[in-house]
């Protein structure tokens, strides 16, 4: 059963070396360097910012995660984990599986059983929602013309959808502070976290989708002059869609949808770029940290066994 969890972890790291040069096999060399090039140092910068930013707000989706379940680990534990886990998950693509399985790698070693990661994981997942929810009702709201124009719907149904989406985290927080049993969805139970929590989880998912939204702004920004809530609106338009598709990191997704905002210009550079520092460079330090903790574990484990043999021999 060891050896199983062996081939798993070399299984990952394999898998995401192999999407990462799938992704870059699809430019040339030349292609990478000039799109790069091309854009300013400082809204390079300036993503590259918001994508660690974004991925600094993801460690607490865990942190907190790890209180709801009752069994907090401290704060380094719970961000090795998340960091790792979601920067192989973004672009594996399933990534309640692909991000829960890298999780449960790190929280069963850590003590933690399998119930109690099942529903970290479900934290996790409630956490991306209701931050897609906030900034895409604020979106929607705020840049209701825009909204128009993209999805096709009439300003009265944008309007209802944005009320809609602010709907939902409101009555979350109402739940969370009044409800005291597990709430029954048919055959699925849901036990509210307190409401210290679900305010923390609706503050810190929708800081984190502004992050990355911030992030794409950034990029687009060095070729058109393009207003943040609209960029924030086509990317929760986007990885909505992305997120129903399954598809690793979004791939072409994404560019589709932006393709809505800026249908005259040339986004190769700025989406290569958000595609990098948002995807690419998390999943190569990603996979070096997986490795090297898998590494770290194996080695320690090995280390233990012999030294029990010799206490027992002794």
């Amino acid at each position: 059963m060891r050896n199983w969890k062996y081939v798993i972890a070399a299984a990952a790291i394999g898998l995401a070396a192999f999407l990462l040069y799938r992704t870059l096999s699809r430019y040339s060399l030349d292609q990478l360097i000039a799109a790069v090039t091309a854009v300013p140092v400082p809204r390079l910068l300036g993503a590259a910012g918001f994508a660690a930013a974004s991925y600094l707000s993801l460690t607490f989706f865990d942190y907190l995660a790890l209180h709801y379940v009752k069994r907090p680990l401290p704060y380094p534990k719970a961000a090795l984990a998340s960091f790792t886990a979601l920067s192989l998950g973004h672009n594996i693509g399933l990534a309640a599986l692909s991000s829960g399985a890298v999780r449960y790698r790190f929280y069963n070693r850590w003590g933690l059983k399998t119930g109690e990661v099942a529903k970290v994981i479900v934290f996790c997942g409630i956490t991306v929602g209701l931050g897609l929810l906030v900034l895409g009702g604020a979106a929607l709201l705020l840049r209701s013309g825009l909204a128009v124009e993209i999805t096709g719907l009439t300003k009265p149904a944008v309007v209802a959808l944005g009320l809609g989406c602010l709907a939902l985290p409101a009555l979350y927080l109402i739940l969370s502070a009044y409800l005291r049993k597990p709430l029954r969805i048919r055959r699925w139970t849901l036990e509210m976290p307190p409401l210290r929590l679900a305010i923390g989880q609706v503050m810190i998912g929708s800081i984190n989708f502004a992050f990355v939204a911030a992030c794409l702004h950034q990029a687009l920004a060095a070729v058109a002059d393009v207003a943040y809530l609209g960029v924030a609106s086509v990317y929760v338009i986007a990885n909505a869609t992305a997120l129903v598709s399954h598809v690793p990191g979004g791939l072409g997704v994404i560019e589709s949808v932006v393709m809505y905002l800026l249908p005259q210009k040339d986004l190769i550079g700025p989406l290569l770029v958000f595609r990098f520092v948002y995807f690419l460079a998390p999943l190569g330090l990603g996979s070096l940290l997986f490795a090297v903790t898998e590494l770290f574990y194996r080695r320690r484990s090995s280390a233990c066994e012999a030294s029990a043999g010799m206490e027992a021999k002794a």
